[in-house]
């Protein structure tokens, strides 16, 4: 299939193809950027789970130059009430309130952008189905030329149907990457939840916070 050709089936679908190339575009920047931005908070807050299980125990230094470098990710906004947070003032119940508050505040961070691959998963195959249809009239076209109509109108449905195969391989991308960053979110929130709790557990060692 040369470019000429393509240039072709996506004329005679009335420009449903071309809008589809452009939504598929947008597809894969989504998938690019959050895999890359989820994939980085994740590394950060396994990092930070390891500074906080270290047996030479928590230093302050170490902590406050993690929060510096990833300073607008989500774990680290709870880090940051952590530190900026007298907790010696704080009982158990107030301090996991503020933890949980942040988390709740920083899950849209997650999955931002996310709803848009959700409505190009939901249309890709629509707009296929739509530009087959507009295939399918424009092969019809050729009903009244009864010498050649066979030939022209079966080539005409199998250009048709390229609309729908196209929708089909969209949608099926988008779904693959759209659940494997489900996943990652998911790993996110665990990941949030269990600092939350590895500073509620480790209260008197954050108290007593010291620099190397």
């Amino acid at each position: 299939m040369n470019l000429q050709y393509f240039l072709t089936l996506a004329n005679s679908s009335g420009g449903i193809l071309y809008l589809m190339m452009a939504i598929l575009f947008v597809a894969i920047v989504i998938i690019v950027e959050r895999l890359k931005h989820l994939s980085d908070m994740r590394r950060v807050g396994d990092e930070l789970i390891k500074l906080c299980q270290s047996k030479q125990g928590i230093k302050l230094d170490t902590l406050q130059a993690l929060e510096k470098g990833h300073d607008d990710y989500p774990i680290i906004q709870l880090l940051k009430i952590v530190l900026n947070t007298n907790i010696k003032d704080q009982n158990r119940e107030a301090l996991d309130g503020k933890l949980e508050e942040a988390i709740m505040l920083e899950v849209p961070h997650l999955d931002k952008g996310v709803w848009i691959l959700d409505t190009i998963i939901t249309l890709a195959p629509l707009l296929g189905l739509f530009g087959t249809i507009v295939g399918m009239f424009n092969a019809m076209a050729f009903i009244t030329d009864i010498q050649n109509s066979a030939v022209q109108i079966s080539g005409g449905i199998s250009e048709a149907l390229i609309s729908t195969a196209f929708g089909l391989v969209i949608a099926m991308i988008g779904l693959s990457f759209y659940n494997n960053i489900n996943y990652k979110i998911r790993f996110l929130l665990h990941q949030m939840e269990t600092f939350k709790v590895m500073v509620l557990n480790r209260a008197e060692e954050f108290k007593n916070l010291k620099p190397l």
